[in-house]
Order: structure tokens, then sequence, then C-alpha cells
């Protein structure tokens, strides 16, 4: 074997054992202690623009009150629970136009408020609009 060869093979001996060096050094990170529980969804919704939910866990009741406006009640506690939302394609039609927007926030215990709104949209509902949204609530 010549010397060039034997340079490249003990260059990569080499980096395996520094590599699985760093990878054992980075695997060994700090135990979890079981006051820091990961965290799980609890809840969730995918709801069409009129209110009605096409798919959920965790949900037991939905009121439309007003253009864009919904409350969502949970059978579980938000408190200390982080609350996401998206606005959703309508069946893969954007139901457009402009940007669109979500408000998430807790009502009580267990209910949720959301607004969605098309800031840009023309018109007299230039705000609030009735837009298809996904909600997740994780604690």
């Amino acid at each position: 074997m010549n010397g060039s060869k034997k340079l490249v093979l003990g260059a990569a001996a080499l980096a395996l054992a520094v590599g699985g060096a760093v990878a054992a050094s980075t695997a060994s990170a700090e135990p979890r202690l079981p006051s820091q529980a990961m965290a799980t969804t609890t809840a969730w919704a995918k709801v069409a623009a009129n209110g009605q939910v096409l798919g959920g866990q965790g949900i037991t009741g939905i009121n439309k009150f007003g253009i864009g406006r919904y409350n969502i009640t949970t059978s579980s506690g938000l408190n200390g629970c982080a609350l996401l939302g998206t606005i959703n394609t309508n069946g893969g039609n954007d139901p457009g136009p402009g940007s669109s927007s979500i408000l998430v926030g807790q009502v009580n215990g267990n209910t949720l408020f959301i607004r969605t709104a098309t800031p840009s949209a023309g018109g007299t509902a230039a705000v609030d609009s009735d837009r298809p949204f996904s909600v997740t609530v994780v604690c």
C-alpha cells in the first residue's frame, strides 16, 4: 500500500473515532426531571368557515357568534397551555383575497376565542371574515 492510501485510511479512521466521540458526548444530554414533563396535544380542531367541526379531539362544542368569531369549548383545562391557530384553505382553494390572520385566546378555564380576519379585503367587512382554520392546544 502506498503512502497516500495509508494517509487517507488513517484520516478516515480518525474521523470515525472523533465522530463517534462527538456523537457519544451529545447523546448523553442531561436527564429530564420529573417536573419537566413532555408537552402533549390535549385538543385540536379543524373548522370550516361556517363553524362546522371537520375533525378534532378534545372538543366538546363550538359556537359561531359573528363574522369571523368562534368560541370552542374543550374537554380539559387551558391554563398554562400553548394555544396555536392557523388559517386553512377551503377545500384546496384559497378563499382570498389578500392576507389573512387568526387570533386565538382563552375565554375561561376551557373555552377558546378564535377570530379570523382578512385585513387586506375590500368592502365593509374589510377585517373580520369567516375563514376555515385549525386550532391546537398543547399543555
